[in-house]
């Protein structure tokens, strides 16, 4: 299916990992328990101008733990000969520079959501890896999680659904001095969380137009302590979703919920717990643990890199989701409603 350095029948996908933080941890033991792999390298995915002698320590610690090979950049690790597939689990900011490189040199790429930051950007690495027969996957777990697979299977329970309400709040106190709490960095916050958009278009289809309000509390330069992004969208199958996603020092209640409203009931679930109510009765819903979802998108990836096993999700879906992030974004930024036309997502 794809031109590679080897048969895949007969050898193993020489992996690099860019990045140190928790994701880059999930990968890292999924990809050296499978006997499909090997990890040949790991690398920050800070610039090297910019890294710190605590990036250094941590990416050679990270490397030692997984007995591989630690480089000093990004940009080192993509332009290896041996190695076949790049992991990408770092900053958003840098996921399209990275994934450009690494695809121009001839990598698969597997990159953690969101591809890019921005949309033109994202287009343009899809269509660079049809150019180069690449593979190019967008990590999506949640669609493998318990939640979305117990609202795959109860949808119909609830009739022609008209209200749905999107919620995960959750309050730091102090808030993180991280990457994740940085304009520049993070992104837009329905951006880099694009998940919560991408859990309803995979659901509901597609999406006629947009509101959206955001705040931010900040009392320094680049860093902020808290956000809150509150947002509407019209499906074009008549659905209105709210989706509502904060974090931080002012927040105070922490909030994972997610509610669907129908003419014949409700999905409520709340937390790691679901209920089905109808006229008169309550029914409980179980809902499957969120472990071990890296491990199978690891396990999917290589399944489709060997066997030809189509894959759970596209990156033109999370492209669309992705499109719907930014109009929220202009939303915000304008205060206006946006439409979402065919050339638009």
């Amino acid at each position: 299916m794809y031109d590679s350095r080897a048969a895949w029948e007969t050898a193993k996908v020489h992996v690099g990992l860019i990045g140190t933080g928790y994701a880059a941890k999930l990968r890292a033991e999924a990809l050296v328990r499978d006997q499909r792999t090997t990890l040949v390298a790991i690398a920050s995915g800070t610039a090297p101008c910019a890294i710190t002698s605590d990036q250094s320590e941590t990416t050679a610690s990270f490397a030692t733990k997984y007995q591989t090979e630690a480089l000093t950049s990004w940009e080192k690790l993509v332009e290896r000969e041996d190695i076949d597939l790049v992991v990408i689990s770092t900053i958003n900011r840098h996921h399209g520079a990275i994934a450009r490189a690494a695809l121009s040199q001839g990598k698969h790429v597997v990159v953690e959501y969101p591809l890019s930051i921005d949309v033109t950007e994202a287009e343009e690495l899809i269509a660079l890896a049809k150019s180069k027969n690449k593979l190019l996957h967008v990590e999506h777990i949640e669609l493998l999680g318990g939640l979305h697979q117990a609202l795959k299977q109860n949808l119909a329970e609830v009739g022609h659904i008209f209200y749905v309400r999107y919620s995960t709040i959750n309050p730091q106190h102090p808030a993180p001095r991280k990457w994740t709490y940085n304009h520049q960095l993070f992104g837009f916050p329905l951006i880099a969380a694009l998940s919560r958009l991408h859990r309803l278009t995979n659901l509901f289809g597609k999406v006629f137009s947009v509101n959206c309000h955001q705040r931010y509390w900040e009392t320094e330069q680049n860093y902020y302590q808290t956000c809150l992004c509150i947002s509407q969208l019209c499906f074009e199958n008549g659905l209105l979703a709210q989706v509502i996603y904060g974090k931080g020092e002012t927040l105070w209640q922490p909030e994972r919920k997610f509610e669907v409203h129908g003419q014949k009931g409700g999905l409520i679930f709340d937390g790691d717990t679901g209920v089905l109510i109808q006229s008169g009765k309550t029914t409980s819903i179980e809902v499957g643990s969120r472990r071990g979802l890296f491990a199978k998108d690891t396990s999917m990836v290589l399944d489709h890199i060997f066997h030809g096993t189509p894959l759970y999700v596209t990156p033109e879906e999370s492209l669309y989701a992705l499109k719907v992030a930014d109009a929220l974004q202009r939303a915000a930024h304008t205060g206006l409603t946006i439409l979402i036309t065919d050339s638009a997502a």
